[in-house]
């Protein structure tokens, strides 16, 4: 069994892969990470209130590792105009005090290697 888990939600559509190793695991993060990103900016929705790019989560990508309570979880959002926001924890979710790609995840590697 895989020491971690990789769920990439965008859109409708989840994918999940399992990793023996973290490095690996974060490599198809930041790959997925990249491809969403190439998708483009989403388009506003318009429901009973108008949605702009920047209030919607386009994406969602997560690395979970092994526990049966609360395994270690750190991710990242993709909003609709290609913002980041990394987080931690799976339940309760901790947005990381950083921005832009690579700090957010040396701020994952971080909270993964040491939960």
């Amino acid at each position: 069994m895989a020491a971690w888990k990789l769920t990439v939600r965008n859109g409708s559509k989840v994918s999940r892969q399992g990793f023996d190793d973290l490095d690996a695991a974060i490599g198809a993060a930041e790959a997925a990470t990249d491809a969403v990103l190439a998708e483009g900016p989403a388009s506003p929705v318009k429901a009973i209130r108008d949605y702009e790019p920047e209030d919607l989560v386009n994406a969602r990508i997560e690395i979970a590792g092994k526990g049966l309570l609360s395994p270690p979880t750190a991710g990242l959002d993709i909003q609709g105009d290609g913002t980041l926001i990394g987080f931690s924890g799976g339940i309760t979710r901790r947005k990381f005090p950083v921005d832009g790609r690579d700090e957010i995840f040396t701020a994952i590697r971080g909270f993964l290697s040491d939960g």
